[in-house]
């Protein structure tokens, strides 16, 4: 296998899990992390991935199936029942772990699991959690935070602040709520330090906070912790109430599950699929985009027949329908990543009108010199100057065509509230092949007719 640490193979591991060796495999755990062991179980079979499971202590057994790749850790929660998952795992996790990996299994089960979880409030934290769509910032926010109410005293808060943090693994920040749990600010550790233990809370925090409402979208969350360089976000409900906290680690893993969604979308893949999913679900997510690219290149021939005569008195002409057709296809998929990548980060403001005039400005000028460098080839290697003429002509029309058409797009999807990184795909690529050739075609009847 390609894994190995420390001159340890999984090979040997497997060894040592049919030979019961614990005390091998013991030691190879204490030297990794969560993700590491993780990894490693990612190459075991599903009995062997269980041995292992069973030698690591119960919080970090908690961790590591976190970290397992989505398809294993489905198979491997398969092989337990619904108590056994609420007291082996959920137990452990914290509420948005615990909350995500609820969401992960079948509906006939969420109630089953939550029904065997011990502790009643942290069943009632999940269920509150399993409320919010799993891209809001209520499906981000973990329960599990530090807050003081402003009308305590500062020996009052240190109290509380001793017993909540039994329960929070990391304490970024000191959240303080006042008597209707409104969140009204942040308490600053080093002035609680040098606090008198008689002064109120109200006296020391810091009303400055930012703050997000649950039923903000994740993009959002990501944008305003990307703006501020903050590494936890306290979330609000429309009272203004606090009710959760968003960390940085739940914030990068949403990026890059977003990111990986609309890379799938710019490769025409209109499901979330992974290689190692059934056939028919691989299938069923490529079809579709492959089906609309068929029926373009089948418009696409259709432009080349009504051209027909066209060619077979200039056959040379069919030389650059490949070149027109990929230069069209390039184009456009620049044009729309930048736009696509403008909205996704929020940088692009402005209406439409004064981008696609900033994208008419870059396609002629690219235009230009991908026509002069074609020209220049024609001046050596085509049949007639007029050919060379006709098809640089053309290509700079496709090339300022394709720019415009592949910003419009993007940003017509994004008022029509649709996911714009459709438009960076096949649909782009195929739209700009079809129109690319027919604008081909009609300079070359105007131009080369004419020489």
């Amino acid at each position: 296998m390609s894994i190995k640490i420390k001159d340890i193979t999984i090979d040997s591991i497997q060894d040592a899990i049919r030979e019961q060796h614990d005390e091998f495999l013991l030691g190879v755990i204490n030297e990794l992390y969560a993700a590491d062991i993780a990894e490693v179980m990612d190459e075991l079979n599903l009995e062997e991935a269980k041995y292992l499971y069973t030698l690591l202590e119960k919080e970090e057994a908690a961790e590591v199936l976190m970290e397992l790749e989505d398809d294993v850790r489905e198979r491997f929660l398969a092989s337990f029942s619904t108590q056994e998952i609420a007291h082996e795992f959920i137990d452990n996790l914290d509420s948005d772990d615990a909350a995500d990996l609820i969401n992960e299994l079948p509906d006939t089960m969420r109630g089953e699991i939550l029904a065997h979880i011990e502790d009643r409030q942290q069943a009632q934290d999940i269920a509150d959690l399993l409320i919010y769509p799993t891209n809001s910032a209520g499906g981000l926010m973990g329960k599990e935070l530090v807050k003081v109410h402003a009308s305590w005293h500062v020996v009052t808060c240190i109290r509380e602040m001793r017993r909540q943090a039994e329960e929070v693994e990391n304490v970024y920040t000191v959240y303080v709520v006042d008597d209707d749990e409104k969140l009204v600010g942040m308490l600053s550790l080093e002035k609680l330090l040098i606090a008198s233990p008689r002064d109120k809370i109200e006296t020391l925090f810091d009303s400055d906070v930012i703050s997000v409402k649950a039923t903000q979208k994740g993009e959002e969350v990501a944008q305003i912790m990307n703006k501020y360089d903050l590494v936890v976000l306290p979330v609000i409900d429309e009272l203004g109430r606090l009710i959760g906290r968003i960390t940085i680690d739940d914030v990068v893993d949403f990026i890059k599950e977003e990111a990986e969604r609309d890379y799938q979308l710019m490769s025409g893949i209109t499901q979330d699929i992974e290689s190692t999913d059934k056939i028919w679900e691989i299938t069923q997510g490529r079809l579709f985009w492959l089906v609309v690219a068929l029926f373009g290149g089948i418009i696409g021939s259709r432009v080349i027949a009504n051209y027909e005569d066209q060619i077979s008195i200039n056959p040379e002409l069919a030389f650059f329908m490949p070149l027109i057709a990929a230069m069209g296809g390039n184009v456009g998929i620049q044009s729309s990543a930048l736009i696509v990548q403008g909205l996704a980060n929020h940088t692009l403001s402005g209406g439409i009108f004064p981008k696609l005039m900033k994208e008419l400005s870059v396609g002629l000028i690219n235009g230009l010199v991908c026509s002069a460098i074609l020209m220049v080839y024609s001046y050596f290697f085509a049949p007639s100057l007029a050919l060379g003429l006709t098809v640089s002509v053309a290509l700079m029309t496709v090339i300022i065509f394709a720019s415009v058409f592949g910003s419009f797009v993007p940003l017509v999807l994004e008022k029509m509230k649709i996911d714009p990184a459709l438009a960076t795909g096949p649909f782009i690529t195929t739209s700009n092949d079809i129109i690319g050739l027919f604008i081909y075609f009609m300079i070359g009847r105007l131009m080369y007719g004419f020489f």
